[in-house]
Formats: structure tokens, sequence, C-alpha cells
């Protein structure tokens, strides 16, 4: 039953979520200042006056053609064009924004296998996993409020969805054996600043709560404050987010050890190269002496001349792949396609 329940809410979220992925997309074409003008009109707050209208449309109309510039020089700034995206979305009402990456893997094997210990088995005592199945995530954000204090601090909210299916073990009616959800709110500051070559772009200070929506033994969770440090240089990105978990009564606390695998913050790079985006993330290597960290390569690129998707190849390795299985080791390589990318 649980199963059902799962694949019900699930299959709703990917329903709800594509329409306003559509949207989301449609807002990135180009805007001219005459369009960006006539949109302000229709969509900017009632106490916007008509000289901040033209200027926020002087500021995009040269933040586009600096970005075209750069283009035909051969100097994309790719962190700067995915910031200008969301600057424009921000004003319109209603917005739904990709928040990180949103793929779909139809193929997910992990060498290691998973183990059926801990899981419920609906009466079945042959339940078994398959070491093959498909992964899928769904993450979008929406503003909250823009320019506070007159200092481009924007607040957001976001949600992220991860699903573990067991789409070829039919068998075992395909369950999902794992989802996990994760809201979190944030406050996002772009201090613009320079050290060893690298510029400061933006800064994030939020909280996240995660969990996989279970009860009793399977019920895992925990909550997080957390800061994260977005430097760039042409078109590499470092991303600093370190974390501190906010404690919980012993009696309620699922798992008390889960900052032994996954640790204190992590470590994100990413790079654009001709359409192709190679991202990594390092996380509680450093600190657990390499026993109990993890560590996830991703390769993007073009589907021949389709714009609205691309392929994508994900590989994980280490601990935390997946709340039920943190203290799990997980060695699993994955094929899909990407629907929204980071850079």
């Amino acid at each position: 039953m649980k199963y059902i329940l799962v694949n019900s809410v699930s299959s709703m979220l990917i329903i709800c979520c594509l329409p306003l992925y559509s949207f989301a997309t449609d807002s990135l074409e180009k805007l001219s200042p005459e369009s960006c003008l006539a949109e302000m009109i229709l969509t900017a707050p009632d106490d916007m006056t008509a000289g901040e209208m033209r200027s926020r449309c002087q500021e995009q109309a040269a933040g586009t053609d600096a970005a075209v510039g750069d283009e035909d020089a051969g100097e994309i700034n790719a962190v700067e064009r995915r910031l200008s995206v969301d600057e424009r979305n921000i004003l319109r009402p209603f917005t739904i924004m990709a928040h990180r990456q949103n793929y779909f893997l139809l193929a997910g094997h992990n060498f290691q296998g998973y183990s059926e210990a801990g899981y419920p088995n609906a009466g079945d005592e042959d339940l078994s996993f398959k070491n093959t199945e498909t992964h899928f995530q769904l993450s979008i954000k929406t503003p909250l409020a823009a320019d506070l204090f007159d200092r481009n601090v924007n607040v957001f909210a976001a949600y992220t969805l991860r699903s573990f299916w067991q789409l070829y073990n039919g068998d075992a009616s395909s369950p999902f054996r794992e989802t996990n959800h994760e809201p979190e709110l944030w406050l996002q500051a772009h201090p613009d600043f320079e050290i060893f070559g690298f510029s400061n772009t933006a800064d994030v200070f939020g909280i996240v709560h995660q969990s996989n929506g279970q009860s009793g033994r399977l019920s895992r969770s925990w909550n997080r404050i957390y800061a994260d440090f977005i430097f760039h240089r042409g078109d590499f990105v470092v991303s600093i987010k370190p974390w501190i978990r906010l404690e919980e009564d012993e009696d309620d606390d699922d798992n008390p050890d889960i900052t032994d695998y996954l640790g204190h913050g992590e470590l994100r790079l990413a790079y654009r190269l001709n359409d192709q985006t190679f991202t990594l993330m390092s996380r509680n290597n450093l600190e657990s002496g390499f026993s109990k960290g993890s560590l996830q390569l991703g390769w993007s690129f073009p589907l021949l001349d389709y714009p609205y998707i691309r392929g994508y190849v994900q590989y994980f390795s280490g601990y935390g792949e997946s709340l039920i299985d943190y203290d799990n080791y997980v060695n699993r390589i994955g094929v899909g396609v990407l629907l929204t990318d980071l850079l």
C-alpha cells in the first residue's frame, strides 16, 4: 500500500511540474528594452515607479548585451548567464524556476547491489531488489522577495524530490524503493568581489529539511542550516557549501550518526565546454579520512539538435546516495536525460 501511495504522489508531481517547467523555460527568451518595459507594466508590483521599471530594463539590456559580446568573443560566462535568467524571472508573478538539475536516469546500475534489510516486504517474503533501477530528480524554486534593502538580496523557497524506482523489477510490481523530499528556504546575495582570480557572484544562507516521508524504523530525516559560497572564473564554477545539523531529541532522532557519513559540507565543481557540462561533487572525504565519503561525477551533452533535453551520464561512489541507505556503500553509474542543467 505504501508503494502504491508513493507511486501515485510521484506521478502527480511529474504531471504538475512539467507544465510549470515549460512556463519557466518560455521565460528564458531575451527581451528587448521595449518588451521588458511593456512586461514590467503588466507584472511589476504596484509600488514600483516608472523610473525603477526603466532602470531595471536598462540593467537587463546591458547584461544581455554583455553576454552576447562575451559569446562572440568566445568568453561566455555561464554563471552570470544563469543568474541573469533568475533575475528576469524573479519579477514575474507565479514564477516557478528550476533549482537543481532536473533529470531522469533511464537505468542506474549499482555494482554493490541493494540490500532488502530494513525494508517492508508487504507480506512477500521473497521480495528482492534489482541492482538496476531508474532514478529521477525534480527540483523547483520560487522567489518570495526581491531586492531587499536595495542591495539585490533575494529570498527563495525550493522543493527537491528524488526517487529511486525499481522499474525493471516486475516480480515485485516495480515498487519505488525510496523517495527523498527536501524543502528549503534561503537568502541569496550577490557580493561580486574577486579572490585569487575567482569572482564571488553569489552567497547563500539557508535552512533545509530532508526526509524520506516514512515512519517507524524506516524513517530518516535531518535538518540543517547552511551557507553556499559560489565562485567562478569564466565557465569554471566552484561551490563551497558548509552546513551544521540541527540536533534533535535522542528519542526522536531516526539517524543519529548521519553526519558520520554525510559530513558537514560538500564541494561542487562545474565546467561548461562546447555545450557540454562536467560536474563533480565531493562530500565527507577529507573529514572521514576517505572512509565514509562520496564522490559524484556528471556529464551532460546535446542530443542531436533537440533543444529541450540533453543526454546525461552520472556516476556515484560512496555513502549517502539516498536517506534509507545513507550508511551503505553504493557504486553506481546511470544514463538518462537532463531537463535543466546547472550551467
